[in-house]
């Protein structure tokens, strides 16, 4: 019995099989009303129409507002086609399906060229140059009138055609499914996410997508073909631009995150569109309303309605399980066999490029051995990042060569250089969000494995790359959180899964940007050794700010600065060389930074004085899609206090930010500020009482000048743009350049800047020095002491080191509750418990799985 039920509900978990039994009960219903059966007919028809629309909005993120262009000329084709060739409604439904294909082949290639919303507005003028040419192409087309008499000999009666067309329908839905589970339909979905990621893989996305639409172009056009059978004729005004944006309508009604969604959004849209227009011509002045009421109650449609109901709040675009981890998950071997060739593996040839004035490479000629850890440093803003740009392709350098293998690639698209093997993590985290852990490392297996597509095979059925997938996400720990989205991980989760998406390629040339950026120091420990395995088989090319662990790890070292390569050799010789010292380091290197405030300035009350708390935060849980981040948080602040917020990583440091900003809901507990409760307030209202976010990963607006970005911050009381330029004087010589093309040091000044241009009486930066160069870092260290003037401060930091000396008070979280709350001094001095707490000077040995890379 037990066994019969888990049948059950594992069938009734299918969507086809779901979908089956709604359309047979439409039917069933129908039949017992005496409602007439065509209009059932028509929701399936709509169904697969908008199910072909869904099919790019969902899984791949295109917009198609003009989708009618396929369903109307699809029509156009079976009748005109049908008519001239004869036979019945089989050929006319193979003509309707080969002309929709052989349509979006043509167009496709020409239209995604473009994205966004360019695709979505190119989509909507083919449909409208088709109206017009059926509208006016009166000889061939009927014009306004249409064709009509369309025959259909093998289903003359109403209900042998609805038979035909549910068959077909939910024939080709059952395609769609299994080509959403197939290796080319999980690449769509990490298109969607990430297609800069994607090309990075060596997948060709252009041609992905094309292909994409040519499915979707066919899919509509056995919806396009279905219709003009049911009605017997074919007429324009389905090619309109009034009607060009049913299907996606539809689509947004049902859930375009859910694969049922179409079906649910094509019985609204039918049933009131036919209950409504029975008793007013104006139908739509009630129907505008209700699509309203939806979009407001629910971004997910009627099926994240029920989602929540149920309480599954997840995307039922393809099923939510991941392959069976093994009893034993096999150790991570490199598959790439040490080189033992002389001859460099990359060569850079006197390499240059600008944007505008902005030089970032001037001459740099360098090169990479075949193994070894080779580190790139040099200053914030010194072309490190964009010299990967270079290397991969995103930009084109403006003079020089580069070779690979000996062979010139500068004019090789990005997947093309990806395909011979070179392979880089990102900067700012490049994963994709909405997969799990496991289906982020399988798509990099799949590249690895050379699948750029595979249509039909389930892509949880290749048991080798499944194995190989479990072997990385154990090599970097996460093998327990593969299940995960990857939206819900932690910051140094997501970091530790790129890295195993990169290995995932088994590229020949690791570019790795910073790595360790994020990283707890047991974390740090674990992947600084993986790369120095992994240096052993591969060449890797490192960006690294973490200088002790450069020095202590690297076999050769180069420095960049302001576009020139300064300094090329052996550890000890770079860390010596006097223009790196200069350049780099800084003069604060190998010193202690002295706090920023002597101790008799620290004039902070006590907990437990009169003095009333500015911020309070009692039993706070809270947490992401039903799982607990925060479990029972209590933390104070005081006036003109720094308050440091320390731990591991994925323990609730950013939550508890999250939480403080009115970000991330509560689930318990409450937050008073300057005595007044904000638990159940909105961000902008809590932004408005007076606190403010420096966010992790700065988050500017990339289109803007820093004039631009502080502007939109601005309201009265908060810092003036001269009091900004005096704390951050190198910001006045940047006003007029846009934020994407900032250094990741030049960033964090404008985020720390916007934050000051509100009134604020706490200001929360999370992870202000990360990524930052040591000279860089004493500088925003030193704008961050002169805040404390202005307001409180509580700072979230990896490096307990980098804050302690600057903070009044320390809190560590451990596994979302306070594990050590007290003076900053205190936690400074005691190496023992900094070491059980946050993990910083304890040894991490090398699990088994990473010995053997």
């Amino acid at each position: 019995m037990t066994t019969n039920r888990s049948i059950l509900f594992r069938l009734w978990d299918h969507p086809i099989v779901v979908m089956t039994v709604v359309l047979l009960a439409a039917t069933g219903i129908a039949l017992a009303t005496g409602m007439p059966i065509h209009r059932i007919t028509q929701i399936a028809v709509y169904t697969l129409y908008a199910g072909g629309v869904n099919f790019l909005i969902g899984y791949l993120g295109l917009v198609p507002f003009g989708a009618s262009f396929f369903f109307g000329c699809a029509s156009y084709a079976l009748a005109i086609g049908g008519g001239m060739l004869g036979g019945n409604e089989l050929t006319g439904m193979v003509i309707a399906i080969v002309f929709s294909l052989l349509l979006a082949l043509v167009v496709g290639a020409i239209i995604l060229r473009r994205r966004g919303l360019y695709f979505s507005l190119l989509t909507l003028a083919c449909s409208q140059i088709a109206f017009e040419i059926a509208f006016k192409w009166t000889a061939v087309t009927g014009g306004e009138n249409g064709l009509q008499n369309v025959e259909r000999p093998l289903f003359g009666s109403a209900m042998s055609f609805h038979i035909f067309s549910l068959v077909m329908v939910i024939g080709t839905c059952w395609v769609m499914w299994r080509l959403v589970h197939a290796p080319f339909g999980r690449l769509m979905q990490a298109i969607r996410d990430n297609e800069q990621r994607v090309i990075s893989l060596g997948f060709d996305t252009y041609r992905t997508k094309l292909i994409a639409l040519i499915v979707a172009g066919g899919v509509i056009g056995v919806a396009g073909g279905l219709m003009s059978l049911l009605l017997q004729g074919v007429y324009a005004n389905n090619l309109s631009w009034q009607h060009a944006g049913d299907p996606v309508l539809m689509a947004a009604l049902g859930g375009v995150h859910h694969f049922l969604g179409p079906l649910w959004g094509a019985i609204i849209f039918i049933t009131l569109e036919d209950r409504l227009s029975a008793f007013t011509e104006n139908w739509w002045l009630f129907f505008a309303p209700i699509i309203i009421a939806f979009a407001l109650l629910s971004h997910e449609g009627v099926q994240g309605i029920f989602q929540r109901v149920i309480g599954r709040n997840r995307w039922t675009l393809t099923r939510a399980v991941i392959p069976e981890r093994p009893a034993t998950i096999a150790p991570l071997v490199s598959e790439v066999a040490s080189q033992q060739e002389s001859t460099p593996i990359l060569v850079i040839q006197n390499v240059s490029k600008r944007f505008g004035s902005i030089v970032t490479q001037a001459n740099v000629s360098l090169e990479v051995s075949r193994t070894g850890l080779h580190s790139l440093i040099g200053p914030n803003g010194a072309g490190k990042t964009t010299l990967f740009n270079l290397l991969t392709g995103v930009h084109r350098i403006d003079s020089g060569a580069l070779l690979f293998e000996g062979k010139p690639i500068q004019n090789l698209a990005s997947h093309k250089r990806a395909r011979l093997g070179m392979s880089r993590s990102f900067q700012i985290l490049s994963v994709f969000p909405n997969l799990t852990a496991f289906e982020n490392v399988r798509i990099a297996v799949q590249a690895a494995q050379r699948q750029w597509g595979g249509y039909w095979r389930d892509a949880y059925d290749n048991d080798a790359a499944n194995a190989k997938v479990w072997s990385l996400l154990d090599a970097v720990g996460l093998a327990d959180r593969a299940g995960e989205a990857c939206a819900s991980l932690a910051h140094g989760e997501k970091r530790l899964l790129e890295i195993a998406v990169s290995l995932a390629t088994e590229a020949k040339l690791l570019l790795l940007d910073e790595p360790l950026a994020g990283l707890a120091e047991s974390d740090r420990k674990v992947v600084g050794q993986l790369i120095q395995r992994l240096a052993k088989s591969y060449a890797v090319l490192l960006i690294e700010h973490d200088i002790d662990r450069v020095l202590s790890m690297s076999d050769r070292i180069t420095v960049l600065h302001q576009g020139r390569l300064i300094a090329d050799g052996k550890p000890a010789e770079v860390a010596g060389h006097p223009e790196v010292i200069a350049a780099y380091l800084g003069s604060a290197h190998g010193k202690t930074l002295p706090p920023p405030r002597a101790a008799a300035d620290r004039s902070i009350p006590k907990i437990g004085t009169a003095a009333a708390p500015l911020l309070k935060v009692e039993g706070v849980r809270a947490g992401y899609g039903g799982g607990t981040v925060l479990d029972g948080l209590d933390l104070t602040v005081q006036p003109g206090e720094v308050v440091a917020l320390l731990g591991r990583n994925g323990v609730g440091k950013t939550t508890s930010l999250r939480a403080i900003t009115g970000v991330l809901p509560l689930s318990s507990g409450r937050i008073t500020f300057n005595g007044k409760e904000i638990g159940g307030l909105r961000p902008d209202e809590i932004n408005r009482l007076g606190i403010s976010l420096v966010p992790e990963g700065r988050r500017l607006f990339p289109n803007l000048t820093v004039e631009e970005n502080l502007k939109l911050a601005a309201r009265r009381g908060g810092a003036s743009q001269e009091e900004i330029c005096d704390l951050f004087p190198k910001l006045r010589l940047l006003m007029r350049q846009r934020a994407e093309n900032l250094s990741g040091g030049e960033r964090q000044m404008v985020a720390i800047s916007r934050a000051l241009m509100v009134p604020s009486r706490l200001i929360l930066l999370d992870e202000p020095f990360e990524g930052l160069a040591p000279a860089v870092v004493q500088e925003v260290r030193e704008a961050v002491a002169k805040l404390t003037t202005k307001a409180s401060l509580v700072i979230v930091e990896h490096h307990a080191e980098s804050v302690l000396a600057m903070a009044d008070r320390a809190y560590v979280l451990v596994n979302g509750k306070v594990a050590f709350s007290g003076d900053a001094e205190t936690l400074a001095a005691d190496v023992a418990l900094q070491e059980r707490l946050l993990g910083i000077t304890k040894a991490v040995d090398l699990t088994p799985s990473l010995r053997a890379v």
